[in-house]
């Protein structure tokens, strides 16, 4: 673990070499290099470094023309990590009061400490799995620009969610839920079709739903499906015909089976999986993202009075599931990518996954 952990950390210094300076070249002394997923470390190496980009790698510490040279020659450097599953303007709590009183420019500052620290934990890409109207959109330009330290950020932006479900507004009188209502919530085909346009027209890269009930909301009502097949089948269409993946938010069984037989492409967290929902996974190539850092965080808050006592009850009920998602997925055939669910649990901790 420890020299997992320096490479991470090596892999860190490659990004942060990487920042868009005016042409500088950065040579790199690596006591090891992996180039590549598939690939044994190598032996000592330097990489090269110009404009941002990776010009070579060659073998030793032999003499290079370099503006100035990074010594990490007691570390392995390996590629940037990449997390699918970030809520980089977030941080973990059960405050969910906090909504009223917090505005959501505040994310863009949460977020830029969280994109540092992502950063320095050896992630140099994040898809941004859900954040208010505007603030992922934000930070995202923020890290291309080279204005934020942190990762390439693809982002969702707004959940599309049922009324009242997971990912809309819970636990406020009526006046206030509408007041805090994100503008992404739908009911039936029409306009869940045109929810979706409306997320890529204002900056989607990907389209975040929640599929199922969720275990950190305040509706207290199970975690099973919350929109219908044919409203499942229609974000799935309308966002594909605009060259947009959908991910899912999905707990329940019967929602992830009716999440992939709609064509959407991945399910994150995906606990309640049965056979049933996973060969539906398989045969319809969605991925799973068990995000299994996420169950992580929130056991750690409980009994601290962090959670109310609705959440409290949802998160002991999943606590048992956990440990044999990735088994039950990999049994059926279904392919599990990397994600985490950062903000549930304090970001940083990605490669704990």
């Amino acid at each position: 673990m420890h020299h997992f952990r320096n490479a991470l950390i090596a892999g860190v210094a490659l990004l942060a070499a990487a920042a868009p300076l005016a042409a500088e070249t950065v040579a790199i002394r690596a006591g090891a290099v992996i180039t590549d997923a598939a690939s044994e470390a190598s032996g000592p190496a330097t990489i090269l470094v110009t404009d941002g980009r990776i010009t070579s790698i060659t073998p030793g510490h032999g003499a290079v023309q370099a503006d100035r040279e990074i010594d990490l020659s007691g570390k392995t450097v390996l590629p940037g990590l990449i997390d699918l599953h970030t809520h980089l303007t977030g941080d973990p709590g059960g405050d969910f009061w906090k909504e009223a009183v917090e505005p959501e420019e505040w994310g863009v500052v949460v977020g830029a400490k969280n994109a540092r620290l992502t950063a320095l934990a050896g992630f140099t890409t994040v898809r941004e799995a859900g954040s208010g109207k505007e603030t992922a959109f934000s930070l995202r330009r923020g890290t291309a620009e080279g204005l934020v330290p942190g990762p390439r950020i693809v982002a969702a932006g707004p959940a599309l969610a049922i009324i009242g479900g997971h990912g809309d507004v819970n636990g406020f009188t009526p006046e206030v839920n509408e007041l805090l209502d994100s503008g992404f919530t739908c009911t039936g085909v029409v306009e869940c079709a045109a929810k979706v346009r409306l997320a890529s027209q204002n900056g989607s890269d990907v389209i975040k739903i929640t599929a199922t009930g969720g275990v950190l909301s305040q509706q207290g009502r199970g975690l099973e499906a919350h929109f219908t097949p044919e409203e499942m089948k229609a974000i799935a269409d309308t966002a594909h015909s605009l060259g947009l993946k959908v991910m899912a938010h999905a707990h329940g069984a019967r929602g992830i089976q009716q999440a992939a037989e709609a064509g959407i492409d991945s399910i994150e967290h995906g606990t309640y999986l049965d056979e049933a929902a996973a060969r539906a996974m398989k045969a319809n190539g969605t991925v799973l993202v068990p995000t299994l850092m996420a169950l992580e965080g929130v056991s750690e808050g409980l009994g601290k009075g962090v959670y109310t006592p609705v959440v409290e009850d949802k998160i002991r009920a999943v606590q048992p599931l956990m440990a044999s998602l990735v088994s039950r997925a990999r049994q059926y055939g279904v392919t599990v990518a990397f994600g985490t669910d950062a903000g549930v649990y304090q970001h940083g901790r990605n490669a704990e996954e």
